[in-house]
């Protein structure tokens, strides 16, 4: 039986908003869109990662009260959560290819460590760092 982590989830102040940025600028696909009431499950997975999805959720019922929600809203908003990493293989070219799509960016692509690393966030504030490997690692 093949175990490991699905979904990671993070949050989102709208959901179509963020839907169209992940899909339109960054080139995620769907994955899953249903609705139960109020609450939507919304997933999108990276077109080379069929195995692991990306979830876009807002703060609030059933999961926190609107005073928890509307704290994790501040604090998104903010960039006060952990970046999330997008993995590159030329970053100055996905840095050109995603600027023309209209993302945003915090860093333009710096030499670190022997790699690549740019930042932009998305439009409820989550941080990204995009990172090309060093040369000769997998």
């Amino acid at each position: 039986m093949n175990q490991g982590v699905n979904v990671v989830g993070l949050y989102v102040d709208n959901q179509d908003e963020a839907l169209a940025f992940y899909v339109d600028k960054l080139g995620f696909r769907v994955h899953t869109d249903v609705r139960n009431g109020s609450y939507r499950w919304l997933t999108v997975q990276h077109p080379e990662q069929p195995s692991f999805q990306l979830g876009l959720f807002t703060p609030g019922p059933p999961i926190h009260d609107e005073a928890t929600a509307q704290t994790l809203r501040a604090m998104v908003a903010k960039g006060a959560m952990p970046p999330l990493v997008l993995a590159v293989a030329d970053c100055r070219a996905s840095y050109e290819q995603m600027k023309a799509r209209g993302v945003e960016f915090t860093q333009e692509p710096t030499d670190r460590f022997g790699s690549v690393d740019a930042g932009f966030r998305d439009p409820a504030g989550n941080g990204w760092k995009m990172i090309q490997a060093p040369a000769g690692s997998k």
